[in-house]
């Protein structure tokens, strides 16, 4: 971790307590502004990423079964009916752990745009922040879900930084394990959110396009743009490019 917690792909950081802005590892520095903030879903994240909906139909299936089973036993239908109720139980007891889970996991996490830039904390237990530089965005594609604009947005990135499955979970492309993509989840305006960073994206690239191909350096990971290591009307480029 670096002591001025600047964060970037490899060396995240765990100190949201601190933050100087909501969502962010420190104030926004001077040329970056903040185009969008926000959380997941609670409801659509304990359907998509908690498999709420499976979770039911399953639960359904062995009351269905229960019943089924004491039908074909010959047993009355008010010993049916309490059998039934037992298992009650135990279900609303699952159900709501996972409305739980999902209720902490969209509470715990904020996904925040600027113009440069995408931010992720994320974490229950231990927090966790990700700086992803639009530099190393190779892409990013909209994934509808739910109905009224709600969706996922899936990043993919460049060059060959990577971040640890398990430390992404859930906010992460399910099964893409070797090469994996960060995933804005479950949010409510997903399509709305989709365009604001398609614009930003695009313009950040314009901006990099109108810069020299010779005048273009390593990329600086705390806000996302080239640094300038030579002139290319001065000659050759830098040593330490």
């Amino acid at each position: 971790m670096k002591h001025n917690n600047v964060v970037d792909l490899l060396t995240p950081a765990h100190e949201h307590e601190f933050e100087a802005a909501h969502g962010l590892p420190e104030a926004l520095p001077a040329g970056e502004t903040q185009l969008w903030q926000g959380s997941p879903d609670a409801l659509l994240m304990a359907r998509q990423a908690l498999h709420l909906d499976l979770l039911l139909i399953y639960f359904g299936a062995l009351l269905a079964w229960r019943g089924l089973g004491s039908w074909y036993d010959g047993e009355p239908l008010g010993q049916t009916l309490l059998a039934m109720a037992g298992m009650l139980a135990p279900i609303v007891l699952a159900l709501g752990l996972v409305g739980t889970l999902a209720w902490l996991m969209a509470r715990s996490t904020v996904y925040t745009i600027t113009n440069r830039r995408i931010v992720m904390r994320v974490g229950v237990v231990l927090s966790i922040t990700f700086n992803l530089p639009f530099a190393q965005i190779a892409s990013a594609g909209f994934r509808a879900r739910g109905r009224a604009g709600g969706g996922d947005i899936v990043l993919s990135l460049a060059g060959s930084d990577r971040i640890a499955y398990l430390h992404l979970w859930p906010h992460v492309r399910p099964w893409q394990l070797k090469r994996t993509q960060p995933m804005l989840r479950a949010l409510a305006d997903a399509k709305t959110v989709a365009q604001t960073l398609a614009t930003a994206l695009a313009q950040a690239e314009a901006a990099r396009s109108a810069l020299p191909v010779r005048a273009v350096g390593r990329v600086d990971a705390r806000s996302g743009m080239p640094t300038l290591v030579s002139n290319p009307r001065a000659g050759a480029l830098a040593q330490n490019t």
